[in-house]
């Protein structure tokens, strides 16, 4: 599979036929559906589903943007500017509403990544199985003076999603600089992160995380199937009391509310990640994310970062513009 975008079959509306061809591609190279569940989903035969993927695959239309000339996803889009002043939305298929939307938002959220990145440029990186998952679809290449900065500190245990992995393979991708904040996400006091920023080295990272260009960043719920439950950074007692305080969800771990307000609770100062108000300084901002459950976190999201750009699948972005009706 590829990342490339075939400008001269974007200009025009894919016929029916080219468009169940390209839903059919994008159900099994991205969202890895079997032959048989595609061809339930589709209404048609399985040896059709194998005829349409040999086909796509023979045109060159495997790539991620096989879909973004649908009349749905690009008035979901445009709904999704209008109502949350977004310079840009980018809205991947999905199969179903039930279907999990990480493979589809990391697949258009690879591409999107690949084509802004330039020369001497800074970029600070959050973590996330989103994010993590769209390692696959970068386009490899090697950039001068790039920088990439994780912009929250790690965790002690993990099998998958540490936060230092998502900067760091990103950087191999793009043969990068790679700045990380080598302490936990969630230290005892604030006392402590105080001293590992001014005593322990770690304010120069801070600093050169003070003028960044742009910044990619997921988001999270403050549910059991939270990031932050799964590695136990907050505990349930926490994440109870913080929902009391209003929290919805956490970027880089920090909690915020439905107004995209940093949650006034203790544990928001004890959190190991550049400033909020850095983050959102960064020219460009991209927020990636999707899923039922994250709802009332995305929605928090927007209003706390004011992202230039959301990426997010079409269940979600639907139940986001109809949020605002």
């Amino acid at each position: 599979m590829t990342n490339d975008l075939a400008s001269n079959e974007i200009l025009r509306p894919p016929k029916r036929s080219e468009r169940l061809r390209q839903r059919a591609a994008w159900m099994y190279f991205v969202e890895e559906m079997t032959q048989s569940a595609i061809a339930d989903a589709l209404g048609v035969g399985r040896v059709t589903v194998v005829r349409m993927l040999a086909e796509a695959k023979a045109l060159g239309e495997v790539r991620i943007a096989l879909s973004r000339g649908d009349a749905e996803l690009g008035g979901l889009e445009a709904a999704l500017c209008k109502l949350h002043g977004l310079s840009e939305a980018i809205v991947a298929p999905l199969s179903s509403d039930s279907a999990d939307p990480t493979a589809p938002i990391a697949a258009a959220l690879g591409y999107h990544v690949s084509a802004l990145l330039r020369n001497d440029m800074k970029i600070g990186l959050g973590w996330g199985r989103t994010l993590n998952s769209s390692l696959e679809y970068l386009s490899e290449r090697s950039l001068k003076g790039l920088s990439v900065v994780s912009l929250v500190g790690g965790v002690t245990h993990f099998v998958h999603d540490n936060p230092a992995e998502f900067p760091s393979a990103f950087a191999r991708a793009f043969n990068a600089d790679c700045y990380l904040i080598p302490s936990p996400a969630l230290v005892d006091s604030p006392a402590t992160k105080a001293a590992l920023i001014e005593r322990c080295g770690l304010k120069s990272v801070y600093d050169f995380a003070q003028a960044l260009d742009a910044v990619v960043v997921s988001v999270g719920s403050l549910g059991s199937e939270a990031a932050i439950a799964r590695f136990a950074l907050i505990g349930e007692a926490d994440r109870k009391a913080l929902r009391e305080y209003g929290g919805v969800g956490e970027m880089l771990c920090n909690v915020f509310d439905d107004q995209g307000r940093i949650v006034d609770h203790p544990l928001n100062q004890r959190v190991m990640s550049v400033p909020i108000e850095a983050v959102g300084a960064a020219p460009i901002r991209v927020l990636a994310a999707g899923g039922a459950h994250k709802l009332a976190a995305i929605a928090g999201a927007i209003k706390l970062l004011k992202p230039t750009t959301l990426v997010t699948d079409a269940a979600t972005a639907r139940r986001l513009t109809e949020t605002q009706k």
